[in-house]
């Protein structure tokens, strides 16, 4: 058998395409369905462009570039948006007041059984409401999803989780102490400011292995993922809460308590599903998190993206909000029990 008749047959071969067909029906009955919750709580869809001066400002975030050309033949760097988040942010600045998107966004360097290049986001804001409101439409589309499909349970291989269960509600203080036995609040000042070498030797003492690389944040990923992450959503949903204030850049602090903000992630079956906030509305806060943010991307990766100054002018008008982004390929994932992202995508990307 020659190489060339080994390899799989293509996604788009008739007998594959017909095993994956009851999955991708699947997914426009979610599809549907997330649109009528939506309608039916009173969201304007909204169509931001994919194609943005400023991919987003996170350290862990890598975009596609792209050259646009304008008619004098000049070009001008810009980039395939990660998430539509300042696109309607400036919504709501302009006076938009519940707002949502389901559309494609484009993230680089990410590529396993639940990261594609090229995936389906659903992101939506409420003004004038607590980030509590955005986690309830979050258990409710859970649910829905598992209605639509008759699942019952949500699964990802041999994990289950019961979307009709009262989530868990934890902090990420409390999880990493139950999970990880360290002390995160002695690693950071009162302000915040965290410190790598207290995190270290905390992981040293419980017998983690330390890498090389000890900054705080990056030790604090290894610790969330290998040891915290395993626990989260297994029988029901978690709320992992109060996310420190140095991994939370586009989130207010908590009023009681400034090392921490109001940042939340959803887990069911060790996924994490959706990533919301309580908005941070300060500019020049904000403009101080993005020069830090910006800062220890070019330390790693050695490379920085520009900040969208209109949407840093657009805070002083945006109202107090909250706001969040769901993977919505990864919720027909775990509704559908799909083993890989791709086997819900209608085209996956080349590899």
């Amino acid at each position: 058998m020659s190489s060339q008749s080994s390899q799989p047959s293509p996604w788009w071969s008739p007998s594959v395409h017909a095993d994956r067909r009851p999955i991708l029906l699947a997914r426009g009955r979610i599809e549907a369905a997330v649109r009528a919750y939506l309608a039916g709580h009173d969201f304007l869809m909204v169509d931001p462009p994919g194609l943005q001066l400023s991919p987003g400002n996170e350290t862990h975030l890598h975009a596609f570039g792209t050259v646009m050309i304008g008619n004098d033949g000049a070009g001008r760097p810009m980039y395939l948006h990660t998430s539509p988040e300042f696109t309607m942010k400036k919504l709501l600045a302009a006076g938009e007041t519940r707002i949502a998107s389901l559309q494609h966004v484009w993230r680089n360097r990410e590529r396993s059984a639940l990261h594609h290049p090229e995936f389906t986001m659903l992101e939506w804001y409420r003004a004038g409401e607590g980030y509590d409101a955005v986690i309830a439409d979050c258990v409710a589309l859970l649910r829905i999803a598992a209605e639509v499909t008759g699942a019952g349970k949500l699964r990802f291989r041999d994990r289950e989780c019961d979307p009709f269960a009262e989530p868990e509600r934890l902090s990420v203080v409390e999880a990493f102490s139950r999970h990880a036995g360290i002390d995160l609040l002695a690693t950071m000042d009162d302000e915040g400011v965290p410190d790598g070498v207290a995190l270290a030797t905390q992981m040293l003492a419980q017998g983690l292995d330390v890498p090389e690389d000890r900054s705080w944040s990056y030790l604090f990923s290894r610790i969330l993922v290998e040891k915290v992450e395993p626990h989260l959503g297994t029988g029901r949903v978690t709320v992992l809460d109060r996310y420190p204030a140095a991994e939370a850049a586009l989130a207010r602090r908590a009023a009681d308590d400034r090392r921490v903000s109001e940042r939340f992630e959803l887990y069911a079956c060790g996924v994490e599903l959706a990533n919301g906030f309580g908005e941070l509305t300060d500019a020049e806060e904000q403009r101080r998190r993005f020069a830090g943010e910006m800062a220890e991307k070019e330390r790693i990766y050695g490379e920085r993206y520009p900040v969208d100054e209109d949407f840093l002018a657009a805070l002083a008008l945006m109202p107090e909000a909250s706001g969040v982004a769901l993977g919505f390929d990864r919720l027909v994932m775990l509704a559908t029990g799909a083993p890989r992202i791709e086997a819900v995508l209608w085209a996956p990307v080349a590899e």
